[in-house]
């Protein structure tokens, strides 16, 4: 069973659309249906199955999804066992969002460095450390709120990413011919943010909500980005959020418009996380281009948590 195949397999489970996962793999659409097609043809059942919805799990692809996760753990553990030369492991947690974008511009600049790329999003904070103490993974992009910034014993972290906000809507939306938007105005039209799992993010949009008296749903069924982008361009009142530093793709016909949120821009704040022991030769390169590029911006806002970790280098515990 080639890892490929289950690493696309989980991939599209995980963005519920082929296009999606391909995007986020770095391959054709062709090639990730191939994948996917050749790993139900070994395993003699269906996965995955199609509708216009976007792409969602059949009850033998929702069985073997864990162990499909269990076997790409265990690959990467045995490829970190091997040591030597092997590439830097980075987990940028979403390859849509700021810090994929950030990891692309090292490697463009430091293309001699070999670099791993994996997005752990389904990896709570704790078990995305835990990797990092083991070595399983050399870093990890995480906003680290329930420890207000502090790491265990062992680990590193600096703020990396400040990804301020933009609001996106469909052309029947009160503010589709808008060019910003306030928080203040935001709080009069419900944000829609469907499927979050994660308590780091929804903590940070609980805080959110407080601090500016907005209405955000991080509840119910996630049926893929591709589905959500569709609901929203048909709506007259949904809208979402969706870092600067992210990468969406839609059909033009969607005329989705994207609409900086100002005065203040709430920011989602990132750090990078590693291990203090880890002496891979590539780690202090991209710990140092994170450092080099990282600078506050002005006239923002970020929760408390993440204004007492600031951007200082922290080591646990």
């Amino acid at each position: 069973m080639h890892l490929d195949a289950v690493r696309t397999f989980v991939a599209v489970a995980d963005s519920g659309g082929f296009q999606a996962a391909a995007d986020d793999l770095g391959v054709s659409q062709q090639a990730a249906s191939k994948r996917v097609a050749s790993l139900e043809s070994q395993l003699g059942t269906r996965l995955l199955v199609r509708s216009a919805r976007g792409t969602g799990l059949t009850a033998d692809g929702a069985a073997f999804l864990p162990h499909a996760r269990e076997m790409l753990r265990a690959g990467d553990l045995g490829t970190a066992a091997v040591g030597g030369d092997r590439p830097l492991r980075v987990d940028v947690l979403s390859r849509r969002i700021a810090t994929a974008g950030l990891v692309l511009d090292f490697h463009r600049a430091r293309q001699d460095m070999e670099l791993d790329v994996v997005a752990l999003a389904h990896l709570g904070t704790d078990a995305a450390l835990s990797e990092v103490a083991s070595g399983a993974v050399d870093l990890t992009f995480r906003s680290l709120r329930a420890t207000r910034g502090r790491v265990p014993e062992g680990l590193c972290a600096t703020r990396a990413v400040d990804d301020a906000h933009a609001v996106l809507v469909g052309p029947r939306h009160p503010l589709a011919t808008t060019a910003q938007v306030t928080p203040a105005q935001l709080a009069r039209h419900p944000i829609w943010m469907p499927g979050m799992a994660d308590e780091e993010p929804i903590g940070y949009y609980e805080d959110l909500a407080a601090a500016f008296g907005l209405t955000i749903d991080t509840s119910g069924p996630a049926f893929g980005v591709e589905a959500q982008l569709a609901e929203i361009a048909q709506s007259d009142n949904l809208a979402t959020f969706v870092g600067e530093g992210a990468r969406y793709h839609w059909p033009a016909e969607f005329d989705l418009r994207r609409i900086p949120v100002v005065g203040p821009a709430p920011v989602y704040p990132l750090a990078v996380v590693w291990r203090a022991e880890n002496r891979h030769p590539a780690l202090a390169a991209l710990v140092g281009h994170v450092r080099s590029v990282y600078a506050p911006r002005a006239d923002t806002w970020v929760p408390e948590w993440a204004t007492a970790s600031g951007s200082r280098t922290r080591t646990g515990p």
